[in-house]
């Protein structure tokens, strides 16, 4: 079990790095006016990013405060990109 639970937690490490960095990208895009490819960066984190981490951070027990904090930020993007 120790495999998996290593694994998982490196799934983890692995998708919260990528939330960050489509964060980023939207943000960028948003203030470059760019909203086709922020559109982009936005449904790649709602539909997929977002639930893969959950179901690790459900595999794992831990805690699901980051989930929250990163569908606030998205909230907030999702107001800018005008969705």
């Amino acid at each position: 079990m120790a495999k998996r639970t290593k694994r998982a937690e490196k799934g983890a490490e692995s998708i919260i790095k990528e939330i960050e960095k489509h964060l980023k990208k939207l943000d960028d895009d948003i203030r470059e006016r760019n909203l086709e490819r922020g559109r982009y960066h936005y449904k790649e984190i709602d539909r997929s990013l977002l639930p893969s981490l959950e179901i690790k951070l459900r595999v794992l027990g831990e805690n699901k405060e980051i989930i929250k904090v990163y569908r606030k930020k998205l909230d907030k993007l999702k107001e800018e990109l005008n969705l």
